[in-house]
Parts: structure tokens; sequence; C-alpha cells
């Protein structure tokens, strides 16, 4: 009831204070698998992607002021499709995939975006774990590859020599924490959607791979802010 009674004040036009409040409280509980039972319905997983700014194709992220509540909405949706396989499938009918490369796209050149760019990695690496079907509809129709592709190597910040070598600055500071975190999120999403690539067929794709291994090995060569986070980047 207590969750229920969250998603509906989300639904209304509340002050931006208020949706980050109720979204904190509804990440919180989303944790507790039996509490999601009631609460994983289709309206309700199109209230949470529409203040995560997932059901705008055209308009840009403008507003600075928002971007708190697209931050707590991703992650709450990352919560109720980790604990909830009926999110999973729901996942798959409202194309929630589609959705969140097209807010990736729209991250890129922006400023202040990194942890909406990190959390929308996060849920999407969660949705090509936990749903072969999104797994394929990533690799097949929504050329996943390279838009994860595309999102490590922003994360990395390469600087190209060549069409397939990376600048090799051994001197270069280490990476931030969020580009780290955002690195690694790209990384295991990656992971998932090339699962089964082991037969590159098509010209494009042995480009594809051939751009991946690229910025793979600059990865390797790339420090994170902490021994820890550099062990886990690499």
């Amino acid at each position: 009831k207590l969750c229920e009674g969250i998603l509906n004040i989300l639904e209304k036009d509340t002050k931006t204070s208020c949706q980050v409040a109720c979204l904190e409280a509804l990440r919180i509980l989303s944790r507790d698998k039996k509490v999601l039972v009631p609460v994983t319905t289709k309206r309700n997983m199109q209230i949470l992607m529409r203040l995560a700014k997932l059901d705008t194709v055209e308009d840009p992220l403008e507003r600075v002021s928002e971007f708190p509540v697209i931050v707590e909405a991703l992650k709450c949706l990352c919560n109720i499709i980790f604990n909830s396989p009926v999110a999973q499938k729901l996942s798959l009918e409202l194309n929630l995939a589609a959705m969140l490369c097209n807010l990736l796209e729209k991250c890129k050149d922006q400023q202040f975006v990194d942890d909406i760019k990190c959390f929308d990695l996060r849920l999407l690496f969660l949705l090509s774990l936990l749903h072969t079907d999104i797994r394929s509809q990533l690799r097949q129709e929504l050329q996943g590859v390279q838009v994860l592709t595309q999102a490590l190597e922003s994360s990395l910040s390469v600087r190209w020599t060549e069409e397939y070598k990376a600048a090799e600055d051994r001197d270069r500071p280490p990476l931030s924490l969020q580009d780290t975190d955002c690195a690694i999120e790209a990384l295991k999403a990656l992971f998932n959607v090339t699962l089964d690539s082991w037969n590159v067929h098509s010209k494009n794709e042995s480009h594809q791979f051939r751009y991946m291994a690229a910025i793979l090995r600059y990865c390797l060569l790339t420090t994170g802010p902490t021994e820890d986070k550099t062990e886990e980047l690499h």
C-alpha cells in the first residue's frame, strides 16, 4: 500500500523535491521482493519510465534541475527489474532497452549527466543479463554493440592515432570515479551483448569488433581513482 501511495503521488505533477523524496523511499522499498509483487504493473513501470525521461524520444536533456529525478527513477527501475521477473517481462513489452539506448544518445556531449549515463548503462546490463530476448534485441535491432562501445569510448576519453589504434599516454591522470563507474557498467553490458558473438559474419561487425578491441586494449592501460577501482575496471 505504501508503494502504491508513493506511485500515485509520482503520477501527479508534483515538485521536484517531492519527486526525489518519493523515489528515494521507493528505491529503498523496492529492495524487498515481497513488496514489489503488487506494484509491478505496466502502469507503474510507465510512471517510472516517464520520470526517467525514457518516454520522450525527441526532447533533449536540458533542465538540470530534473536530473536528480531522472537518476532516482533509473535507480528504482534497476532494483525493480533485478528483483521482479514480471518487471523483466514488462521491460520487453514496453521496449525499455530501446528507450535506454535513446537516453544514452542524449547524454552525448552533455554536462552533469554522468550519473544518468551510469544508471542507464547499469539498467542495460541488468536487462541483457536477465532477459535473453532483450539481449538479442540489443545485439540485432538496437546496434547495442556500437552504442555500448561508444559509451565506453566516451567514458575512457579515448584519442585515436589510427583507425584501430588509440593514443598511448602513460602520463595521463587516473579516470574520475564517475567515469570509471560508467566504463565498468558499459563493459558489463558489452560482455552480455557479445556473449554469443563468436561467429562474425558481416564487414560492419568485423569493423565494430576491431574498434572495440582497440578500446579494450586502451582500457587495460588505464588506471582508476583507486587500486580497487582499477582492478574492477580491468
